[in-house]
C-alpha cells in the first residue's frame, strides 16, 4: 500500500476548475462580468510566469464566496458541478484512481484551489481525502482570506506534512501526478513524481530527470484546458 496524490486542474481535470468557476459565475451574472473577467485573466497570466500572489488572488476569487449566503452559494455549486465540471472528467483520468485504489494505495486530492469548489469534485472522483487551500470560515460566512497554510508550491508540501502526520496509515511510496511546474517543490519531494500532460517548464524537467510524462486529456477534445485556450496552467 502507498500514497497517490493527485493535483486537480488540467491533472484529474481537463480543466481548470478555479478558472470555471469564476467564468461561471461571470456567465450568472453573479458577478461584473468585464471586471472580473480581465482580473481573473491577469492572475491566470501570472500563475502562467510562477509569480502568482496567492494571498492577493484569494482576496479576489473568495469575494463572492464572502458576498453571498450559503444557500445561494451551494445552489450555484449544483449547477456548476453538472454543467461545468462533469465534462472536464475524462475516462483516463477516472482510470488512474481506479488504478490506485484498486492497488490499495491512500487517495488523495491535493490542490491550490479552494475547498468550497474542490470538495465536491473529490466526492466525484470517490477520492476520501483532499488537501485544498482553505477561505476562512466562521459559521456560515466566508471571508476573503486564507485560513492557515494554502497548499500552492512550498504550501503543498507542508499541509502534506502536516496531514501525513495525522494519516499514519499513508505510510509507503508516494507517487503525485501533476501538469504544472508551480508543483515541482512537492513533485521533487515524493519517491514517484508523473508529469501529466505538462507545461513546458514541467514537460523539459521531467524529461531531464527521467520522470514519466502521461497523457490524460490529448483525446478529450470536449474540454479543452484553459491553459491550452490562453497559455496558463492551473493551480
Amino acid at each position: 500500500m502507498g500514497l497517490a496524490l493527485f493535483d486537480l486542474d488540467n491533472t484529474l481535470l481537463s480543466g481548470d476548475s478555479d478558472y470555471e468557476w469564476g467564468r461561471f459565475l461571470a456567465d450568472t451574472g453573479a458577478v461584473d462580468e468585464k471586471e472580473y473577467t480581465k482580473t481573473n485573466a491577469r492572475f491566470h497570466a501570472d500563475y502562467l510566469a510562477g509569480k502568482l500572489d496567492i494571498h492577493a488572488f484569494s482576496r479576489f476569487s473568495f469575494a463572492p464566496l464572502a458576498q453571498n449566503p450559503l444557500p445561494v452559494l451551494l445552489s450555484w455549486r449544483r449547477r456548476f458541478i453538472d454543467e461545468r465540471i462533469r465534462p472536464l472528467i475524462s475516462e483516463a483520468a477516472r482510470a488512474l484512481v481506479e488504478k490506485h485504489r484498486s492497488a490499495g494505495d491512500v487517495l488523495v486530492i491535493i490542490t491550490a484551489t479552494n475547498s468550497f469548489v474542490t470538495q465536491p469534485i473529490a466526492d466525484l472522483f470517490e477520492v476520501p481525502h483532499l488537501i485544498a487551500t482553505e477561505p476562512k470560515k466562521v459559521g456560515d460566512q466566508f471571508f476573503p482570506e486564507i485560513e492557515g497554510v494554502p497548499a500552492f508550491q512550498e504550501g503543498k508540501v507542508k499541509r502534506l506534512q502536516a496531514w501525513l502526520a495525522e494519516h499514519p496509515e499513508a505510510a509507503g511510496t508516494q507517487w503525485f501526478y501533476s501538469d504544472s511546474h508551480n508543483d515541482i517543490p512537492l513533485l521533487e519531494r515524493v519517491d514517484r513524481p508523473v508529469a501529466v500532460d505538462p507545461d513546458e517548464i514541467l514537460r523539459q524537467m521531467a524529461r531531464e530527470r527521467n520522470w514519466p510524462i502521461i497523457h490524460l486529456h490529448s483525446l478529450n477534445p470536449k474540454a479543452p484546458s484553459p491553459r491550452r485556450q490562453s497559455s496558463k496552467d492551473a493551480c
